[in-house]
């Protein structure tokens, strides 16, 4: 069962809850519906996304859409030998929308209605003689997520002497744990697809992605609003190039002494594939005035700006930021040779050779 924004949208969570733990489904959250259940429930498959989206035979879509960020239901990602090519699943898509249905791939069995009486009627029709999961199916998720639980938590535990994106985000994943009603908001490259797959949300609705199609340069204004509106802490990861879109939202942020918290995750950038501009001396885009110091900007603005070098520092910070809830700025200082660009589409740079 895949659960999208749609599903914590809909604000049915008690059902959508019942609904799994009556079936025994697993499902997999995405990103917007994190913590319409807890990350750590035993159901969760988040862990062994990549083999559940190739292996299932049968695929529910609660308020989520086959779109890019599920490969349009066709190629590798489900099992199939080419992207043009769906694989073997067979879909159970749940929509308010009729326009939705076989949009990518044919949906076997499409329910059209809001969520929440969708769900509601499942919940009924599923009170008893309801088969669970095969064991051998569970099991074998059970022990990929086992497998790769462990192996993240190896990762995260080191400390190398520059910090990375792990390292870095091991200290926010236990600062959003012990402050499960704080608002995420997450944006970048690197610093959203290693945010997603580290830090657990554990309350509906509480993260903020990226805007449609892998946006960036919203998250600023994400924080503003979800601090304006609710009141509660905000936390923002924020890779230094989608910082880059927003950053001078913490002059608002500031002006309303909003309790939002920004931690850019600094190495400098990472799209390097023209970094020499070939046509001169000026900068190329791709460049970035190295060891930029944000922190100053929410400074000049009257915040807090940090520096930290190391986890224990921005530790350090990020409490004190959520304990005084005031406007704050970390500036995290992480190895400038963490992280791959996104889609690593350095690849697709034309070597200055050609460009003269």
């Amino acid at each position: 069962m895949i659960l999208g924004k749609g599903a914590a949208y809909a604000q049915a969570d008690a059902e959508i809850r019942s609904f799994i733990e009556k079936s025994g489904i697993p499902y997999l959250p995405m990103s917007m519906a994190k913590g319409l259940l807890p990350d750590n429930h035993n159901q969760a498959a988040s862990a062994a996304r990549s083999y559940v989206l190739a292996e299932a035979d049968v695929v529910m879509l609660v308020g989520a859409r086959l779109n890019w960020l599920l490969s349009h239901g066709k190629g590798k990602t489900w099992g199939a030998g080419s992207s043009k090519e769906p694989g073997q699943q067979q879909f159970i898509q749940v929509d308010i929308s009729p326009t939705e249905m076989d949009s990518n791939v044919a949906i076997a069995a499409p329910v059209v209605g809001d969520i929440g009486s969708c769900i509601s009627a499942f919940n009924q029709a599923i009170a008893s003689g309801w088969s669970k999961p095969p064991s051998d199916w569970t099991g074998a998720i059970a022990e990929r997520k086992d497998k790769n639980l462990t192996k993240m938590a190896e990762t995260l535990a080191k400390n190398p002497p520059v910090m990375n994106f792990h390292s870095a985000l091991n200290v926010i994943k236990n600062t959003v744990k012990e402050n499960p009603k704080a608002y995420l908001v997450n944006e970048g490259a690197n610093a959203l697809d290693f945010t997603r797959s580290i830090v657990d949300m554990y309350e509906p609705r509480r993260r903020l992605d990226v805007g449609t199609w892998g946006i960036m340069g919203i998250g600023m204004g994400f924080a503003v609003a979800a601090a304006a509106i609710t009141g509660e802490q905000v936390i923002a990861v924020e890779g230094d190039s989608a910082f880059g879109f927003s950053g001078m939202e913490v002059e608002t942020i500031c002006r309303y002494n909003l309790p939002v918290c920004v931690v850019v995750m600094n190495n400098n950038g990472i799209y390097k594939g023209t970094d020499v501009n070939p046509r001169g001396d000026a900068m190329a885009v791709t460049q970035f005035v190295k060891n930029a110091r944000y922190d100053l900007m929410m400074q000049a603005f009257g915040g807090v700006g940090v520096t930290a070098k190391n986890p224990e520092e921005l530790d350090r910070a990020l409490k004190e930021a959520v304990a005084s809830r005031r406007p704050t700025l970390i500036n995290a200082m992480i190895d400038e040779n963490a992280g791959t660009e996104s889609g690593r589409i350095t690849s697709l740079n034309p070597a200055a050779a050609k460009k003269k």
